[in-house]
């Protein structure tokens, strides 16, 4: 299952808070993408947040997985985590041309 995870700053929390865990941080994040468990990195140029794409087996998974970043787990930052699924949309374009065949 894809999941998307959105970096959200706690309240209150101070840049000087999270300089510490940085490297941790990211030598975390890059033992996930060797383990394919990250598909995807990215961050947020306006928000200077994190934005993952992740794949695990639920959301539950996700989560225990992103308890364990030295930021999480300092109670530093957290994330919006979001189960994606496949866009169901395009059967729309299609639907009509079944129909047709069919009839």
């Amino acid at each position: 299952m894809k999941i998307l995870a959105i970096e959200r700053e706690r309240p209150g929390v101070a840049a000087e808070q999270i300089l510490p865990f940085l490297k941790e941080e990211a030598e975390t994040v890059w033992e996930w993408v060797q383990a394919g468990i990250m598909r995807e990195v990215y961050f947020h140029e306006e928000q200077s947040s994190a934005v993952l794409i992740m794949e695990c087996d639920s959301r539950y998974h996700a989560e225990k997985i992103l308890n364990t970043l030295p930021l999480v787990r300092e109670q530093l930052i957290e994330f919006d985590i979001l189960p994606l699924v496949p866009y169901p949309g395009f059967a729309r374009l299609f639907e009509k041309n079944l129909i047709s065949q069919q009839g």
